[in-house]
């Protein structure tokens, strides 16, 4: 079984993308950039700081936009840590994830999934145009995991 194969499948197709992209502290450009033509590509609006956080923002469906605003919030930083044994580049090269039984792994490094998986849900209700909403804002920080 693939980790695309889990459900609900929308949460885990953004989770996989996001294994697939280099994300270290300090280093979080190719998931910021990510997350602009993810905005782009579903027409929502998105404004980014001078520290480099990205907020997203999804309007309240026809008749909820006197509903309060929800804001989602996750990092999309990851702690670098991998086995002595392995070679691997955490600025370059993608996370090797897989699903044992009933867990999601990492081959011989971290997963990613603090945050990663904070972000995937929040990307799965950008992406989801069957909910009925007020307006939604999700925030996604960097540099989290070095304070």
């Amino acid at each position: 079984m693939s980790i695309r194969d889990l459900e609900p499948k929308i949460v885990w197709k953004y989770f996989y993308d996001l294994t697939q992209i280099p994300r270290p502290s300090k280093k979080e450009e190719r998931v910021l950039a990510y997350l602009v033509d993810f905005a782009k590509e579903n027409s929502l609006d998105w404004k980014q700081d001078e520290a480099g956080n990205i907020v997203i923002i999804k309007p309240a469906t026809a008749g909820k936009e006197e509903v309060p605003t929800v804001i989602l919030q996750s990092h999309v930083d990851m702690v670098p840590q991998k086995n002595s044994t392995v070679t691997h580049d955490f600025s370059k090269d993608p996370i090797d994830a897989y699903v044992d039984g009933n867990l999601v792994k990492a081959r011989s490094t971290t997963l990613g999934a603090d945050n990663g998986l904070g972000a995937a849900a929040a990307l799965a209700v950008l992406a989801d145009n069957t909910l009925v909403h007020g307006k939604i804002e999700a925030l996604f920080t960097i540099d989290e995991e070095v304070g």
